[in-house]
Order: structure tokens, then sequence, then C-alpha cells
């Protein structure tokens, strides 16, 4: 089966503000509080698998400042392994993200070495890539790096997760390559080309995008949860009910869980429901990584259902 993860991706500098409301166009308003952590979509998923034992590669690229440095050193903290991680001129990725209390959440990301990541690097990963790989993959490095890293996994037989976000066209070819194939509602409107409001319109178009891409499929739901299409069988997997702080992270914290489930044999419904866990830990808790849950966390709350 699978015996370790490979995450390519993104890492950034997260400036987080936490404040009671919004400014409004021309106003200048206070901040009640800033945290400074590591985050990035790449950056999150990996930790979250590491926080919960899996061994797990980042690939990607960090600036020659100190935010690299801060990226490198934190990431390393939980776990990831960074073998694959360049370094590149210039300045890290970076994002700014105002978190309000009732766990709402704006970012502003500015790419930076994100936008470095070549199809050197992936070559580089080398004999890593196997078919006892699991390869998650996100949309803030290059679409053509990831195009030209997601035909080398299919060749290689690693099991290919996408978390199509944020949304951009990819070529349906590409798609087709997947193994499992994740977004939000509003992404999955962006891929479906139609609105998904509703969780009776996310089951209808979740079972026409799992036939049109022959893929297994996630929508996440925010607070209603995640509807999951695999071989001709749906489920709604409803969420935790817990007292939420922000949702920063909670989305890649549920593709980290997906990842230990994988791993550890369970099939994409029970790995779902274990990641759903992950994801409720995480949102009551403020800071991205930091919130992540540990296996002994999560355990809290998935043996009892």
């Amino acid at each position: 089966m699978y015996n370790k993860v490979i995450v390519i991706g993104s890492l950034n500098y997260d400036v987080c503000l936490k404040l009671a409301r919004l400014p409004e166009e021309g106003e200048t308003n206070f901040a009640d509080s800033v945290e400074y952590c590591s985050g990035g979509k790449g950056a999150n998923q990996a930790v979250q698998a590491a926080k919960l034992g899996l061994t797990v590669y980042m690939a990607g690229c960090i600036g020659e400042d100190e935010s690299g440095d801060f990226l490198k050193r934190t990431v390393e903290g939980y776990g990831v392994r960074t073998d694959y991680l360049k370094r590149v001129p210039g300045n890290s990725g970076m994002s700014v993200a105002q978190s309000l209390y009732d766990g709402g959440i704006r970012a502003s990301v500015v790419k930076g070495a994100n936008d470095c990541v070549t199809k050197e690097d992936i070559d580089a990963l080398g004999d890593v890539i196997s078919s006892d790989t699991i390869v998650v993959f996100q949309l803030e490095i290059p679409l053509e790096t990831i195009i030209y890293a997601i035909d080398l996994c299919r060749k290689k037989g690693a099991y290919i997760i996408l978390n199509g976000a944020p949304a951009a066209a990819l070529p349906e070819e590409t798609l087709r390559k997947l193994d499992l194939f994740i977004v939000n509602e509003v992404e999955a409107s962006f891929y479906g080309n139609t609105e998904i409001d509703s969780e009776e319109k996310a089951e209808t178009e979740i079972r026409r995008m799992t036939e049109r891409l022959g893929a297994t499929c996630i929508f996440t739901l925010g607070k209603a949860g995640s509807v999951v299409c695999s071989e001709g069988r749906t489920e709604m997997i409803p969420s935790k009910k817990v007292q939420a702080v922000e949702s920063t992270g909670a989305g890649d914290s549920f593709i980290g869980g997906l990842c230990y489930g994988l791993v550890n044999g369970k099939d994409i419904f029970e790995s779902s429901r274990f990641a759903t866990c992950c994801s409720a830990k995480t949102v009551c808790k403020t800071g991205g990584q930091p919130a992540m849950p540990t296996l002994d966390e999560v355990m809290e709350i998935y043996k009892g259902r």
C-alpha cells in the first residue's frame, strides 16, 4: 500500500490579524491581535499529515530571506522532511489574513518563491515518487509544473490527489489522470460550470464530475460537512459540532487527514470521516499549522464517531 506522502506545493509566511469586522472601503480600523506563522496550502497539508505520524516530504521553493528560514525551520519542527525544498533568490511566499470572531476569514497572497517551482525541480524528486507514494498537489505553484508533475506521477504509479484551489483552468486530460479531486463548493462551481448552493446540488454535481473525470471526488461544504463520490457510491459526511474559533487551515487539515486514512488502509469514505475530525479540531484553535491536531487529539473525537 502507501508508506509516504509527498506534497508538491506552496509555503507562505502568514500574517494573521484578528478583528471584529472588516474595514469599509477607505476606512482604517484596528485589529485586536496579530500572529505570525508558517502557512501556504502545501505546507499546511504536509504539516497536518506529519503531525498525524506519517512520513512526509515537502517539495517547493522558499526565498533567500528570513521568512524562508522561518518556513523551513517551522515545517521541520513538525516532522516534515525538506530534502526537496529549494532556496531561490528573492522573497518567500506571503499571505495576510483577516480573521473574524465568527470564524470567517479573508486573505491576500503574494506568490513569491512559490512561482519558481520548475519541471527540473520535479525531476529532482527522482525515485522518491513510486507506487507506494501519495502525491498531493494544490494550485499555488505554476500550472505548467503541476501538469508536468501529474504526468510523471501517473507514469510512476503514485496515488495522485489534487486540491483544485485556488480554482484555475486545467486541461481536462490532466484532471482525468487524478485518483482524487477535492474542492470546496465555490471551486466545485467553477470546475462544474454550475452554481452549487445546496447539498442536493452538490450531490448531483459530484456524481456528474466523478463520471466525467473517472476519479474519486470530494466536495467540502464548510459547516455542512462534505460529500464523497467514488465508484458509483455517494455519501454525505456530516461535520462535527464544535465551537469554532477560526477556519484557517481547516480544508488543508482535512486533506492531511485523508492521507492518514489512505496510508492506514481505510477506504475513501472512512478516510473522509477521519479527516472531518481533523478539521473539527483545527477550527477550535487559531493559527493554521499550530492549530492542527496530533493523532491522539483526533482520536478523542474519531473513536466516539
